[in-house]
């Protein structure tokens, strides 16, 4: 394990506390290959739509618009994302972000190992490593 991952996972550990929800803080942060971060991101709702108690702990309102973590570090970027890495913490990649990742040019995930072995999501979890997988996305698994 590089030093460079300890700090990049940590950084994602502080941006997930900036979520709101009071189950899953997820956070995400995208750097490039100069360790230069290019975008951070935690899961929430979209800038400008209300965040209350009563909707976030109602999950048939706050899934559908809670943004995950890895979407809100890929639209916070604002750049060229291709050959970047992905650094998550509180969960690993869900299949639909997965595919946003593959598409954003982003060539690497890393996060906790027992972030990715979570019996509840490991559907999820398993159709994203597909997509990793059958992309070309290196995914490093720490700890």
């Amino acid at each position: 394990m590089e030093k460079w991952d300890v700090r990049f996972l940590e950084l994602a550990k502080l941006v997930s506390s900036w979520s709101k929800d009071p189950s899953t803080q997820v956070g995400a942060v995208i750097v490039d290959a100069n360790k230069k971060v290019l975008g951070l991101g935690y899961n929430g709702f979209a800038a400008g739509v209300i965040d209350s108690e009563e909707r976030l702990t109602n999950r048939d309102v706050k899934y559908p618009l809670m943004i995950h973590a890895e979407i809100n570090a890929i639209t916070s970027a604002r750049c060229d994302l291709t050959g970047a890495t992905l650094y998550t913490h509180g969960l690993f990649t869900c299949a639909r972000c997965a595919a946003v990742v593959v598409n954003s040019g982003i060539t690497r995930v890393v996060c906790h190992r027992t972030v990715a072995e979570n019996p509840r999501w490991n559907a999820e979890f398993e159709l994203a490593s597909l997509q990793y997988a059958e992309a070309g996305v290196q995914v490093d698994l720490i700890g």
